[in-house]
């Protein structure tokens, strides 16, 4: 079918829609209206120029309709013509959607309009036509039953799709009848229900049509070729197997829709006298105005006023990053580096199945099938599926798409169905995608001396697993209840996230077992305060830090020879904040003074080791803000080369050593988040 589609939504306004009913605490219309807007509002969004919205308003106050002078068709009035909706329609159409004074207004006759405004702007192209009746039911039908057949027919005719979706109307399918319903309600019902059956249409509840709006709706989403053309095993020019084949996408990433930054049109004339244009803004009619977004680029100059100097885009050059230096590639020497590719699809080799690793698939599966209308294509396709099948082995296989793209490594697995046979390929790291790490194994432990324990306290015990195999067959949904749709939770949007409360409490008594043999202990809360240490006690009974203790009111003087042990001593023999923000300053003024003193990088192990020791003590003592805004201080003074010239290489070290700011999951007086550690160094 067309991708270009022709909506009219007929709704009832009547002032009967403005009641409650069955018990609902909001109007028929508010009600009804949800699955109308959430329609309306989805294909909004989907931006697209060949998705066209119609509404007609049933039961208005005014006439305003094609017809309008014919009989029959008062009191319909078309509240938006057939065209793209953006979000100022739809703003314009919110305004427009309100209950009437009247309940005067013929269904049928709003169905006959809304089939003339499809047939007027869509004439005899290829389009997908659909009309959607939201009606109480309530107001006579002004057509027998010989025009009812006939405008089945025009529907039919025209190969539009009617849906009638009424306030309360009785469905035994979804399981709902109203009690006391008028007499011409009913009939009405029943005259409806025909047309639908007549031009092969669908008739239901409104109840039905709000619930499915939880279920995602599902895109569907048109074959996309990725290639098309000779897969080949050998060297073509030596008689090598060619197959003819073509390349779809089997599974792929989904995008974020587009979106753009706009704001509401205000009347800037009256407020400012400028004559209404805003600054940096450009109109689009209707309400809203679309942000025109203006980028410059500065760089650092301290001849100029404000220490920037702004350039031209034509005047920067591209910069790469190689390690942490950005280092410039000029259009040749990239031209000289790239890789001159043809358009090709080769076999370069075979691997066991037992030897490919899942872990190593590096974006989206594709499926690749023969060549249509090419038997002999399909007939060597087959061959060599069966083959790879048979023999339990994968391909390996280059593909460039086009000439000039870059390169892919695909592992090609065989696929053997009843009706269907392909090869599914993925991608597959080259040599620089793969990073390799170390990891201990999960069932053993080495000591030092290479010995292998299979029992010990970092391994689960036997009573353990079978504790967790029980609790994990307790909540297998594979035996549990479904409900009608098959599933195991009800709740739509989060069916897959959570189990079932029945089901988790059918579990507990395993989940208790599993908790009790693993001993999971609640961890204690955070204490607060000055951190407490093991106090060491010398084995002559000396207390030492009465010996060393300094006289009262005598400032502890630190030397830089022998900074760490000192600073140390006064940490653990002080009682007094002062003194302990005091001998902080002392260490800091220390390292700024090995960094300033430092030939080259001598000093610069010495100032990560004092740097270390000051901030642990910081923690202990709870003293964040003091650290973190020396080291603040000390980045300022480093980066700008204060501290005897160009004392970069040092930051890095620092910043490898991860001596950062305290942030408040360390100390939680602290002010600074981890985000903001995290951000001190990228900045």
């Amino acid at each position: 079918m067309a991708d270009k589609e022709a909506t009219v939504y007929i709704v009832d306004l009547g002032s009967s829609m403005a009641d409650c009913h069955n018990g609902r605490i909001e109007s028929d219309m508010s009600w009804s209206m949800q699955y109308v807007w959430d329609r309306i509002s989805t294909t909004v969004a989907a931006n697209r120029k060949t998705w066209n919205i119609g509404v007609v308003g049933l039961k208005t106050d005014e006439t305003d309709n094609p017809l309008a002078e014919e009989d029959g068709y008062n009191n319909i009035s078309v509240l938006r013509e057939l065209g793209p909706m953006g979000m100022a329609g739809l703003r314009s159409l919110q305004e427009k959607i309100q209950p009437s004074s009247t309940d005067v207004g013929d269904c049928l006759s709003a169905i006959v309009i809304a089939m003339e405004m499809i047939q007027t702007f869509t004439k005899k192209l290829k389009y997908n036509r659909r009309i959607f009746l939201v009606t109480n039911g309530e107001s006579p039908l002004g057509e027998d039953e010989e025009a009812v057949t006939e405008i089945a027919a025009r529907i039919k005719e025209l190969g539009i799709e009617l849906t009638v979706l009424g306030v309360d109307f009785d469905d035994s399918e979804f399981g709902f009848k109203e009690e006391d319903k008028t007499e011409q309600k009913t009939a009405n019902e029943v005259s409806l229900k025909k047309l639908t059956d007549a031009c092969d249409g669908q008739f239901g509840t409104i109840a039905e049509a709000i619930a499915e709006l939880s279920v995602p709706r599902l895109k569907p989403v048109k074959p996309y070729k990725s290639y098309e053309g000779p897969l080949t095993l050998g060297d073509p020019q030596q008689g090598a197997m060619i197959i003819e084949v073509e390349r779809y996408f089997k599974t792929h990433k989904a995008t974020i829709p587009p979106a753009s930054n706009v704001v509401l049109q205000q009347n800037h004339a009256t407020q400012a006298g400028d004559g209404g244009a805003m600054e940096g803004v450009q109109s689009t009619g209707g309400d809203f105005a679309a942000v025109s977004n203006v980028r410059t680029y500065k760089v650092n100059d301290p001849r100029e006023p404000l220490g920037k100097l702004e350039v031209k885009l034509e005047d920067l050059a591209k910069g790469y990053e190689y390690g942490r230096t950005a280092v410039h590639i000029s259009d040749t020497e990239h031209n000289i580096t790239k890789i001159e590719t043809t358009k090709g699809f080769a076999i370069i080799g075979f691997i066991p199945q037992d030897n490919f690793e899942p872990f190593v698939n590096m974006g989206d599966s594709c499926m690749i099938v023969p060549q249509k209308f090419n038997d002999e294509a399909a007939i060597k396709l087959s061959s060599f599926i069966h083959s790879l099948h048979e023999l339990e082995s994968y391909a390996i296989a280059r593909l460039v798409m086009k000439d000039g793209k870059e390169p892919l490594l695909l592992i090609l697995a065989p696929h053997i169905d009843l009706e269907f046979e392909c090869l599914y390929d993925v991608p597959l790291p080259f040599a620089e995608d793969v990073r390799s790490y170390k990891f201990p194994p999960l069932d053993k432990v080495f000591t030092v001396s290479g010995k292998v324990l299979n029992e010990h306290r970092q391994l689960p015990s036997h009573d353990l697993l079978e504790t967790m195999s029980e609790y994990v067959d307790a909540m297998d949904i594979s035996t549990y209840e479904m409900d009608d749709d098959g599933a195991a939770y009800p709740p739509i949007l989060v069916k897959y996230a959570k189990p079932d409360e029945a089901l988790e409490q059918a579990a507990k008594t395993r989940l208790d077992d599993l908790i009790e043999t693993a001993e999971v202990k609640k961890v204690p809360p955070k204490a607060t305060g000055r951190r407490q240490r093991d106090k060491v006690v010398p084995r002559s009974g000396l207390d030492i830090d009465a010996l060393l203790k300094q006289p009262e009111h005598k400032r502890a003087k630190i030397d830089s020879n022998n900074a760490i042990p000192e600073f140390r001593q006064i940490l653990n023999t002080s009682d007094s904040e002062d003194a302990v923000k005091d001998a902080a300053k002392q260490m800091g003024q220390i390292i700024r003074d090995l960094i300033s003193d430092s030939m080259g990088d001598l000093n610069y192990e010495r100032v990560m080791e004092d740097l270390g020791v000051l901030r642990e003590g910081m923690v202990d003592f709870e003293f964040a803000a003091l650290f973190n805004a020396f080291l603040l201080d000390l980045k300022k003074k480093i980066l700008s080369g204060e501290l005897g010239g160009d004392r970069r290489e040092l930051w890095w070290m620092l910043k490898g050593k991860g001596l950062g700011l305290i942030d408040n999951l360390t100390v939680e007086s602290s002010n600074v988040t981890p985000e903001e550690a995290a951000e001190f160094y990228k900045k």
